[in-house]
């Protein structure tokens, strides 16, 4: 990987880290290329159990670096091009559809402002710990572009379609407490504590029962596109899979002997 997006595993938590605090964490094509390849790392590698996404400095991910875009939209014009804009399909795209489908859970740790398509990668995650001085911001309108990095489809469905729409067309900062408010952050904690606070969430996550995990993920995202009736039959599917994992069966002899389970993962 690139100094840009650090990445390690440990005890079966992966931990990816954006890494360009001097940029605020935009994403120039070195990053979004290393972050891509971070993401699918975790999400192939079946040692890894739960992923925390987070960053350092004082900002999470500004979205997209505008100073690399303008140079790239200048060279297109010139060549009479529109190969700037690929970057959706080749590297934004792929982080999200990593994050949201991979098998196992993902946690967000925000540290500071979440933007763009930063915003669009801590919505990909499946829970988000969010520091007392963070703020979100859609802020594509604001640079006359439409959403991208799955928030067309992820913010709706956090915080319903009208408040969406309003964010996209009237973009703002979204402290953290009112992030919290609408549903957006799931935990906000002091500043100070944010790195320990997210890691304990995803270490929690990496020992707990990891086809559980992805069950939930896959019913939950099956579920909002679907009647109620392909919801059960998707139910009835996913926990007879979960039944027959190694991992329910030590979780009901650990109930029945008072102790708490270790689970293995499968």
């Amino acid at each position: 990987m690139a100094d840009t997006v650090l990445y390690e595993v440990s005890d079966g938590l992966a931990t990816i880290t954006l890494n360009r605090p001097e940029a605020m964490n935009a994403m120039n094509t070195e990053a979004k290329v290393a972050l891509r390849e971070a993401v699918q790392a975790a999400a192939a590698d079946s040692a890894v159990r739960a992923v925390l996404l987070t960053a350092t400095g004082r900002a999470f991910c500004v979205g997209q670096d505008l100073k690399e875009h303008i140079g790239s939209l200048a060279a297109d014009r010139e060549a009479g091009t529109g190969r700037t804009m690929n970057t959706v399909r080749e590297h934004y795209n792929p982080v999200v559809r990593a994050l949201t489908e991979m098998p196992k859970p993902v946690v967000a740790g925000v540290n500071g402002v979440a933007a763009g398509a930063g915003f669009g990668f801590a919505l990909a995650a499946d829970y988000r710990v969010v520091a007392d001085t963070a703020s979100f911001n859609t802020s594509f309108a604001g640079v006359a572009l439409t959403a991208d990095s799955g928030v067309s489809w992820t913010l709706p469905r956090l915080i319903g379609q009208s408040r969406a729409t309003d964010l996209l067309l009237f973009p703002r900062g979204i402290k953290a407490q009112e992030a919290y408010d609408l549903g957006i952050a799931n935990k906000v904690v002091p500043a100070d504590t944010l790195a320990a606070e997210a890691e304990q969430v995803a270490r929690t996550l990496a020992a707990g029962p990891t086809l559980a995990y992805a069950a939930i993920k896959e019913s939950v995202a099956y579920g909002a596109g679907h009647t109620l009736s392909e919801a059960l039959d998707k139910e009835d599917e996913l926990q007879t899979r979960a039944g027959a994992s190694e991992d329910h069966h030590i979780a009901v002899q650990a109930f029945i002997a008072k102790e708490q389970p270790k689970y293995l993962g499968r």
